[in-house]
């Protein structure tokens, strides 16, 4: 009696814990993600393998397009857990953009400085977005909606009055340049073995700053307090402020980090092609939306991973770069970009049904 008593609570447990796994798996908001990378990646391994999507000079190509993408959408993920969107980031990408080049072209500012004004008053800009949020109650959508256009017309109205155009070239001369380039554009050169003509491939430092922001994020999601305030901010507010989160000092430092995002991919781009422009960084908040949503990240708050928005830029890049190695017409790229974000919906709603259901 004695022996089959203790063999059974053994089974139990061992089925309990094949469950516990189970719920586990299904609960992590970037497992659609994840599969749909997965997927993507075959299927222009396929289609374009051997037009070069599987070659060095071919990943490094859709890892540029990912990364710099990835930089804005895991902070705007964090931001969309905290439930707040920023539609302003696309603005600002070109705003401080032309900051830096007008400082250092017209006014032969050292390029460091300029970068920092550009850095400074982008998160002036993110706390201001937050500010109005947390007083106002206003929707962010709306808030953000109106700094994406104010904050363009602004960009394009003082670069026409100051330079009498719409873009800034010429950095490569300014003071500075090279020590900034070497921090924000350079490539690592790999040889690549499928190249006939011994050509390398180069790897922007852009996948590196995009991997570290993305391990920074994850950490604090997962192992720091504040992780647990943005999750409870975006959840139930009135709850986690009734336990002590400062949820609108939550709030507004989200909308500084995605301010902060976007200065960083605008630095990256200005040096890269050595110039600015206003339009620069246009419809990146929905691509970046998008991703974030691809990656697991709900709507609604209180649900998502920086992992699921690094996936979902990923899927972006080689979605993007597949269709030119596979010889498609570009102008299809937005179809399946909007058919990608109602699947990655419908997925995530799956995924947390069965969740649910394996409770």
């Amino acid at each position: 009696m004695t022996s089959t008593t203790n063999a059974n609570p053994q089974k139990r447990d061992e089925r309990l814990q094949q469950e516990s796994i189970l719920k586990r798996l299904l609960r992590r908001p970037e497992l659609g993600a994840v599969g749909g990378a997965i997927l993507v990646w075959v299927f222009f391994a396929i289609a374009a393998g051997e037009r070069g999507f599987l070659s060095l000079r071919g990943t490094a190509t859709y890892l540029e397009i990912a990364a710099e993408l990835g930089i804005l959408a895991v902070p705007v993920a964090l931001l969309m857990i905290g439930g707040e969107f920023d539609l302003s980031v696309g603005s600002l990408i070109g705003s401080s953009g032309m900051i830096i080049a007008i400082l250092s072209v017209e006014y032969q500012v050292n390029m460091w400085i300029a970068i920092v004004v550009a850095l400074v008053i982008s998160l002036i800009i993110g706390a201001l977005n937050g500010l109005l949020v947390v007083r106002t109650k206003l929707p962010s959508f709306i808030i953000t909606l109106g700094s994406l256009f104010i904050i363009r017309g602004a960009t394009i109205g003082l670069t026409r009055l100051i330079t009498g155009r719409t873009q800034v070239g010429g950095l490569r001369d300014m003071p500075g340049y090279d020590q900034v380039q070497a921090l924000f554009a350079s490539t690592i050169n790999i040889a690549d073995p499928a190249s006939v003509r011994g050509l390398q491939a180069q790897f922007p430092i852009s996948i590196i700053w995009w991997l570290v922001i993305a391990a920074i994020a994850t950490i604090v999601l997962l192992r720091t307090p504040i992780g647990n305030w943005i999750f409870g901010a975006g959840g139930d507010q009135n709850a986690a402020r009734n336990v002590g989160v400062p949820v609108d000092k939550v709030k507004i430092g989200l909308f500084m980090l995605t301010a902060a995002a976007a200065w960083l991919v605008a630095t990256i781009q200005v040096i890269s092609v050595n110039g600015a422009d206003t339009l620069r960084g246009e419809q990146r908040e929905f691509f970046a939306i998008i991703a974030v949503v691809i990656g697991g990240t709900l709507l609604t708050g209180g649900y998502g991973s920086a992992i699921g928005a690094v996936f979902g830029a990923l899927i972006f890049g080689m979605v993007q770069q597949g269709i030119v190695f596979t010889g498609v017409d570009s102008d299809w790229f937005l179809v399946f970009m909007g058919a990608m974000l109602i699947v990655a919906v419908l997925v995530n709603n799956f995924i947390r049904k069965r969740a649910s259901e394996a409770k």
